[in-house]
């Protein structure tokens, strides 16, 4: 079999495509795999080292607003469309599966007017522009969050099938976690991040979080600042007096490296709401108290922690109203309550969908051409 994958600009877009990628070549065995992405975005850097064929095109995306950028921006979509078209001639796939980013228009559209079986994957409760316009060409969409299906038109062939987790994370047991990271098994553990860079308005709540519960006989921190945020975590926790050395059980970290025994190890997150993030919260049944990032498009993070909140799998604290001792009291009042803590991780559990990516690979078998 011969597969085209496309996504792009996000790790959030290209993470599942990968995965998708290599769940391809696991059931069909000697499946070739061509991606196409942009110059511009992240795939052009981690979709060869991941292994696989990378063909760039020519596409931005269109500013929200009227501008003579956006003239600019469709001549190079038309352009687009033709270089994906070309592509796609060439490689001469069964399946065209796209996973987002403005990167997928083009390509998926070419392969939908060139009668190749058409799937795209949309990772967040609300659908991005690219993913609803080509939901009315495409054969099969998949979905991470059942939230998403009220944004598709009526007819449009809608699949919940969840978003691929890495295997590391599904393989995460607690006691071995808590072991590699040197922790104790009798306290309830914490886990803090913000993301590879880290969040500002996170990392400043949390200072009051390590004052609140330093030598904690109940709970254990891990706090993950990101890179840029450390020096600066360090230096707000000095001037008000905090002395970390004396916090046995506080651990702050600038990035884990180890990501999947801190979730192996965690039995409640304070993160912001990424699409990845709650799938493998939830494949592991953990509580949450989830800060969107306001600022990503369209303000998806927010509907993403709805999707778990208005479940009971999360608490949602918006970034405008987080304060160092809303944290506290929030956290407070739920590793406080062990029946609270304990439905909550119920809740998760029932959200999570260990098996999403055969789920995806079942839905591309049903569109291939022999079926």
């Amino acid at each position: 079999m011969r597969a085209v994958l496309t996504g792009g600009g996000t790790g959030g877009h290209i993470y599942p495509a990968l995965a998708i990628a290599k769940g391809l070549q696991e059931r069909f065995a000697g499946t070739d795999i061509l991606y196409i992405g942009t110059n511009r975005g992240l795939e052009a850097d981690l979709v060869p080292k991941a292994g696989f064929p990378f063909k760039a095109i020519t596409v931005a995306g269109l500013e929200r607003k009227i501008s003579l950028a956006n003239v600019k921006i469709l001549w190079q979509a038309i352009r687009g469309f033709q270089e994906a078209k070309a592509l796609l001639k060439e490689f001469r796939p069964d399946v065209v599966i796209g996973t987002g980013g403005y990167v997928c228009g083009p390509v998926v559209l070419a392969a939908s007017r060139l009668g190749i079986p058409t799937l795209i994957h949309e990772q967040n409760a609300l659908p991005g522009i690219t993913n609803k316009l080509l939901s009315r060409v495409v054969d099969q969409v998949t979905v991470t969050f059942e939230d998403s299906r009220k944004y598709f038109s009526k007819g449009v062939k809608v699949g919940l099938t969840g978003l691929p987790i890495r295997p590391e994370i599904l393989q995460a047991e607690r006691h071995t976690a808590l072991n590699n990271l040197q922790l104790k098994d009798d306290l309830l553990t914490l886990l803090v991040f913000g993301g590879s860079r880290g969040a500002r308005r996170i990392n400043q709540a949390m200072v009051d979080v390590v004052r609140e519960f330093g030598n904690s006989q109940s709970i254990q921190v891990i706090h993950a600042t990101g890179q840029t945020g450390y020096d600066e975590f360090i230096k707000d926790c000095q001037n008000k007096g905090i002395d970390l050395d004396k916090y046995v059980n506080i651990n702050i970290k600038a990035y884990l490296y180890n990501m999947h025994d801190a979730l192996g190890a965690a039995d409640l997150v304070v993160s912001r709401a990424g699409a990845a993030t709650l799938a493998e919260l939830t494949v592991l049944g953990i509580p949450s108290i989830l800060i969107p990032y306001p600022y990503a498009s369209e303000n998806h993070q927010e509907f993403n922690a709805r999707a778990l909140a208005d479940r009971g799998a999360a608490v949602l604290v918006k970034d405008k109203d987080l304060t160092g001792p809303l944290l506290v009291k929030e956290i407070r009042s739920i590793i406080n309550d062990a029946e609270r803590l304990r439905n909550m991780s119920l809740a998760s559990k029932r959200l999570g969908r260990a098996g999403a990516l055969n789920d995806i690979i079942d839905c591309v078998e049903k569109i291939l051409p022999r079926h």
